[in-house]
């Protein structure tokens, strides 16, 4: 089943990267007592995420903030290493927390995992953006295959 508007975060083990290396945490705690938006994508480092998507949400950090959100996060189906070093090379800073789903466990538990074998990439993300309140989906913009609308920093600010 696909993650739903009303539906709670499910609870599984994410990594970023800290200041003494990479840090588990458990999804359903980050999101406890927070307004956060978290935007998903197939793979670092891919053409459309690092042209457009992380930017889009790096440029629009101060609108997002000013809108009431608490913590802006980018998730994919990489490890924390690759994750944390497209962080650094899109110069994100403290701005964004990057989220490595490195089994794809969260994909999988929100029903937005895809197939990206045919481009080499294995079991993926969709892409997508959703508005967290509190651990629970208040709004969720999932991406039809090859497309980037819904999901980019810009109408996410028009739902908030």
């Amino acid at each position: 089943m696909t993650l739903q508007k009303g539906d709670k975060i499910p609870s599984v083990e994410l990594a970023h990267m800290g200041e003494k290396g990479p840090e588990k945490i458990a999804s359903d705690a980050l999101f406890a007592g927070k307004t956060a938006v978290v935007f998903a994508v197939p793979g670092a480092f891919t053409p459309t995420c690092s042209a457009r998507h992380l930017p889009g949400f790096v440029d629009q950090i101060d609108a997002l903030k000013a809108k009431g959100v608490d913590l802006v996060a980018c998730l994919s189906v990489n490890d924390v290493f690759v994750m944390n070093a497209w962080g650094k090379s899109a110069h994100v800073d403290d701005k964004i927390l990057m989220l490595a789903d490195g089994n794809g466990a969260f994909a999988k538990a929100a029903g937005l995992e895809m197939d990206g074998s045919g481009f080499g990439m294995g079991i993926r993300s969709k892409r997508y953006a959703m508005i967290i309140k509190d651990g629970v989906v208040s709004d969720i913009f999932v991406e039809e295959p090859g497309a980037f609308e819904v999901s980019s920093a810009e109408y996410v600010l028009k739902a908030l």
